[in-house]
């Protein structure tokens, strides 16, 4: 489902650590939201949007409409 977040994470040459620490979560707690075990909320999505310079939406919105519509 966030593929795009580990990707941008990735690109970033940043570690899920590092994006946890600036994020004020702990590091199992991203890597759950990461590999969608976890769901967030909108403050964590702005959060961790804003370490990578970009709107939640570019990170999470697309993926979880596609999901959405694969449900039906």
């Amino acid at each position: 489902m966030y593929n795009k977040l580990k990707e941008v994470r990735r690109n970033k040459k940043m570690t899920a650590r590092e994006v946890a620490e600036k994020v004020g979560i702990s590091k199992p707690f991203y890597c759950q939201i990461e590999n969608c075990k976890r769901r967030l909320s909108y403050d964590t999505a702005v959060k961790i949007a804003n370490v990578f310079g970009v709107k939640p939406d570019y990170l999470f919105y697309d993926d979880t409409v596609m999901q959405m519509e694969n449900v039906d």
